[in-house]
């Protein structure tokens, strides 16, 4: 009787374990074949899970290392993955003593032979934030149990823009000329407010179900490479969101950057390229939150560090993404996000990452290319980075009155800068994006400014990226409003009254500004002296600054003239680009200009000639 007594109260104490035991999360869901990053870092949560013995007993698949932390509700398995394997269920059994307790069949899918078609100069951008967008099913507005419903009358509220509308704006997209489009954070953002901008990630696996599921985000990219649209995904692995399922159970002590007391970052970037920097100050930075609903990652956890690192490849190789925007560059731990951006070209050679460095100093932003030789010696994997200070030049050169040091002359200055840059020409430029306020109003809603400025963009080095709805002018306040930043596209609701993809109730100003962008960029599309060609640029004279874009087999002149009436150009000062050129066809009219001793060129345009 006292045995049957024993061998009852031990099956007791298997139960409560088996039941506890049960997976609440597995990440990543799946891997495949054929990777190069063959082992991979299986994080398995469940209540005691670590006091459980994980078996792993399939053909090619080897588990070849069993992690645990402080907290006994996480392990992390290495599963390392031969050439030879083949795609099938890999199933993980877990033991308690000798008793097999918990089963998980795990996803090997085949890798499909895609190839990744990363972005260049031969691209221009569109960049859109997806709540603000287009509302393609209204039914995913509101979803049960998410904690933020729709409001559309608050302008930092959840409007109900998603992946149907995009998939729906798929041909006006490329009916205006683009090739590629970021898309602002898709996955899962569960708070409390302020959810629809996308960058307090509460998933790093899923779609934000109030934008669709990842199959429709997969279906999306699928149809926009078939019209030769490449997909740009905005990540983010310096935080994460405050309701993130693991801050309830965080999977290690130091997976945080945490602090006695709230610390939010000084934003002080020149911090970790100061030569004088004190490591308290330098700490502050990095190690700082942005804001407290943000919880700061540590990536010096490696176990954090392989996550977020697997976490990309995942979504590269589930959607075949062509690039990755990269938030916030150089707040995660630096060494990290050379670890990061090396794996991903390991692993996609030909995928383009370009980094968010706002700052308006062309050297901290150059600092974190791939290619810049640092004095501290930091090496950077990074392709391409923002022109914030380009951008910040551009503004103010077209607002100021022009003088010895303002107007045309800070944008050349800019530019000649170019220097610092290892690779100037992978540079993205932009007029506006969704944390500044609009470009139109940057210029005082002056059309022929933001013409120049347009075309400056489109024509100048670098990868174009345009703000949706820059092309029907949308405006802001001068200062900083997010909400209305993003306002709602024009069109993506039903019944709105003015309708951009119709034109229905666009101004004149408008519709010639949505002309004028569409025919820049539909030329763009096979001017190859702006995909790869050289740029010369000379001193702006007189409210004139001219460059010319110019290959072995083609040459493009561009003058900006912000005099508001005509003004004759003298041309021998162009001699050496202009030798052997006797006329230029007007890009956007259409004339042709003879190219003797003087050009006239109307008043606050700009002139693009292309030289024969």
């Amino acid at each position: 009787m006292r045995y049957f007594s024993l061998f009852f109260l031990f099956l007791l104490s298997l139960q409560p374990l088996s039941a506890q035991s049960q997976i609440q999360h597995i990440e990543p869901p799946n891997w495949w074949t054929g990777m190069i990053h063959n082992e991979v870092q299986v994080m398995v949560h469940g209540e005691k899970i670590a006091e459980l013995r994980p078996q792993v007993n399939y053909q090619g698949v080897t588990l070849t290392q069993i992690t645990s932390s402080e907290n006994p509700n996480y392990q992390f398995l290495t599963l390392s993955i031969a050439e030879d394997a083949e795609a099938g269920e890999v199933q993980i059994d877990w033991y308690k003593l000798e008793e097999k307790v918990l089963t998980h069949q795990y996803p090997l899918l085949e890798r499909e032979t895609i190839p990744i078609d990363g972005f260049s100069a031969a691209d221009a951008i569109y960049l859109i934030t997806p709540d603000r967008f287009v509302n393609g099913n209204p039914q995913n507005d509101d979803v049960a149990g998410m904690r933020e419903p729709a409001n559309r009358a608050f302008k930092g509220g959840r409007h109900g823009g998603d992946i149907a509308g995009i998939h729906q704006s798929l041909d006006y997209i490329q009916s205006m000329g683009f090739t590629a489009i970021w898309l602002n954070p898709l996955l899962e953002n569960d708070m409390a407010e302020y959810s629809y901008h996308g960058y307090s990630t509460t998933d790093f696996y899923r779609v934000d179900p109030r934008f669709g599921s990842n199959e429709e985000y997969r279906a999306l990219a699928d149809e926009a490479r078939s019209k030769g649209l490449k997909l740009i995904m905005d990540m983010i692995v310096n935080h994460c969101g405050s309701f993130h399922w693991w801050m309830e159970d965080l999977p290690a002590d130091d997976w945080l950057n945490q602090w006695e007391n709230y610390t939010e970052t000084n934003h002080r970037k020149t911090a970790l390229q100061d030569p004088y920097v004190s490591q308290a100050d330098k700490k502050a930075f990095t190690d700082g939150w942005f804001v407290p609903t943000m919880p700061d990652l540590n990536q010096r956890n490696p176990l954090l560090a392989t996550y977020l690192i697997q976490n990309s490849i995942w979504w590269v190789e589930y959607l075949k993404l062509s690039g990755i925007r990269m938030d916030t560059y150089p707040y995660p731990d630096m060494h990290f996000m050379a670890d990061w951006a090396a794996a991903m070209m390991k692993e996609y050679p030909t995928l383009i990452i370009v980094g968010e460095e706002w700052s308006l100093n062309p050297a901290i932003v150059a600092y974190w290319q791939k290619g810049k030789i640092n004095p501290n010696g930091y090496t950077s994997e990074l392709k391409s980075v923002m022109d914030f200070p380009g951008q910040r030049a551009m503004a103010e050169a077209l607002a100021d009155e022009e003088s010895w040091d303002k107007g045309l002359i800070k944008l050349y200055d800019m530019i000649a800068q170019d220097f610092l840059y290892a690779d100037p020409m992978n540079l993205v430029t932009f007029p506006d994006n969704h944390d500044m306020p609009r470009f139109f109003a940057q210029v005082g809603e002056d059309l022929d400014l933001f013409k120049m400025g347009v075309a400056f963009v489109l024509t100048m080095r670098g990868i174009p990226q345009v703000y949706y709805g820059t092309e029907v002018l949308m405006s802001s306040p001068t200062h900083r409003d997010d909400g209305i930043i993003r306002s709602d596209f024009p069109g993506g609701w039903e019944g709105d009254a003015v309708n951009t993809f119709t034109g229905k109730g666009l101004t004149a100003d408008q519709k010639k500004a949505k002309a004028y962008i569409q025919q820049l960029l539909s030329w763009r599309k096979t001017a190859t002296v702006f995909h790869t060609g050289k740029l010369m640029h000379f001193i702006p004279e007189n409210g004139v600054y001219v460059y010319f874009r110019y290959n072995e087999s083609e040459k493009v002149m561009v003058i900006l003239n912000k005099n508001e009436g005509e003004t004759e150009l003298k041309l021998a000062r162009f001699s050496e680009m202009l030798m052997g050129k006797k006329e230029g066809k007007d890009v956007v009219t259409g004339k042709t200009h003879l190219l003797q001793n003087s050009l006239t060129v109307t008043g606050k345009t700009t002139t693009i000639l292309i030289l024969k």
